[in-house]
């Protein structure tokens, strides 16, 4: 059996990979300690908060599609995407040149809802057809 034809049997295992891989990749970014930053106040908020709103509303976009969606599924990812940044803000306080930030974690929380909403559209698109 070919590893593509063990993930069709098994496809929540392959959404789990790719939660676990996005998270992989907001971890990686998290830990570098000096990203290019504008010298405008303004627009260094309006970029790190929409990519804070971003990151974080693609991950609670793949973790009801893990989860399968549903009423408790979304709370769920709501809560599992919401513990993430705060578990993001608390690693930020260990590299050299970032900290934690509040506003990073209200970022995140406004992406992880919006993502949710675009899981809840697509769903109701794809239940259609």
């Amino acid at each position: 059996m070919s590893a593509r034809d063990w993930l069709r049997q098994h496809p929540g295992l392959g959404r789990w990979a790719a939660v676990l891989a996005w998270m992989g990749f907001i971890f990686l970014l998290s830990a570098q300690p000096d990203l290019p930053r504008p010298e405008s106040d303004w627009l260094d908020l309006l970029i790190s908060g929409g990519a804070h709103f971003g990151l974080y509303g693609v991950l609670a976009f793949l973790l009801s599609w893990a989860l399968g969606g549903g009423g408790r599924g979304l709370a769920l990812a709501f809560g599992l995407a919401l513990l993430y940044g705060v578990s993001d803000e608390f690693h930020q306080a260990f590299v050299p040149g970032r900290v934690p930030d509040v506003m990073d974690l209200l970022w995140d929380g406004l992406g992880a809802a919006a993502g949710l909403l675009a899981w809840g559209v697509l769903r109701r698109i794809t239940e259609r057809h």
